[in-house]
């Protein structure tokens, strides 16, 4: 009874905090779209930034129809984020941090197709009391 008042709880706090971060998320996509309209220029870099909101959104949607997130939408948020860093740095970046950055972009990648290509089977965890 009370495991099961906590595990309430927490599932309340979770969606309260990922409403919170979707409020949050369109307040900062509102305010990124008034500085590309005011710098009357829009970046690639602007771009990405807002590609990364969306894909924030879309997690938490995604959370709030199925109560899960699929592992491969953070790591597409992360080489975005990893790209749009490279972007902003430019010119003035060492060439080894670049290899660098490419290369964790490579693993990322990497980890999405293991992901995405992981054996059908799934593990069963057993209770506490030892039952299937």
């Amino acid at each position: 009874m009370f495991e099961q008042k906590i595990s309430i709880g927490i599932k309340l706090i979770e969606k309260g905090l990922l409403t919170l971060i979707a409020v949050l998320t369109v307040i900062a996509t509102l305010q990124e779209i008034i500085v590309v309209y005011e710098a009357g220029k829009i970046n690639l870099a602007d771009l990405l930034l807002l590609f990364i909101y969306t894909e924030v959104l879309g997690m938490i949607g995604i959370f709030f129809a199925s109560n899960r997130i699929p592992i491969t939408l953070p790591l597409f948020i992360a080489m975005t984020a990893i790209a749009r860093l490279i972007i902003l740095q430019g010119k003035e970046m060492e060439p080894i941090t670049l290899l660098y950055e490419a290369a964790a972009i490579l693993i990322i990648a990497l980890g999405c197709l293991v992901v995405r290509f992981r054996p059908a089977n799934q593990y069963k965890y057993q209770n506490e009391d030892g039952d299937d």
